[in-house]
């Protein structure tokens, strides 16, 4: 798990700051961040100032809250959360990243897929979702698939830590089932 990833979120929500959270579900389980991913911030009441209320219920603050829950391995519980990111936001591959992530670690892996592929659709090069849906393949049975992935990876970020743990992933893979 990326830690400075979560301070670089809390601290911009203590200092009531809006970011642009390139961030995906690789972090919740040791995997790590999206390149060039990221989702649109922000969130200002009509009035021109930000409401506590409104500051709590922006895109950021959402995903932050919903990347908790993630940690805390609480996956049904982050998923409505996400649901409100992804009304704000139906492109922000980065939540659907992390539902893909959630359904995968529910065992729902058609669903899971179906969030990788979107977000994938969003951003061809984004890291977590390249490396989840591999592992999603292993899960699956599907080696050539899970093999693509990391070809992809390799090209998005050689030599990144979610190329390693995918490499790993279809490493172990093999090793179990030869």
């Amino acid at each position: 798990m990326r830690y400075s990833h979560g301070l670089l979120v809390a601290g911009a929500l203590t200092l009531g700051l809006s970011l642009a959270l390139p961030v995906d579900p690789g972090w919740a389980a040791g995997g790590g961040g999206s390149s060039g991913g990221g989702s649109s911030g922000g969130g200002s009441s009509g009035s021109g100032g930000t409401s506590s209320s409104s500051a709590a219920s922006s895109e950021p603050a959402l995903y932050a809250s919903a990347w908790k829950r993630v940690q805390g391995k609480d996956y049904r519980g982050a998923m409505p959360i996400l649901e409100k990111v992804l009304a704000k936001n139906s492109r922000n591959a980065d939540a659907l990243n992390l539902m893909g992530f959630c359904s995968r670690k529910l065992g729902d892996f058609s669903e899971a897929l179906e969030y990788y592929e979107k977000a994938l659709a969003i951003n061809a090069n984004h890291v977590g979702a390249n490396e989840y849906l591999g592992e999603l393949y292993l899960q699956m049975k599907d080696l050539p698939k899970a093999e693509q992935r990391l070809k992809v990876l390799t090209k998005a970020c050689n030599g990144c830590e979610e190329q390693k743990e995918l490499e790993e992933a279809i490493a172990d893979y093999k090793a179990n089932n030869s």
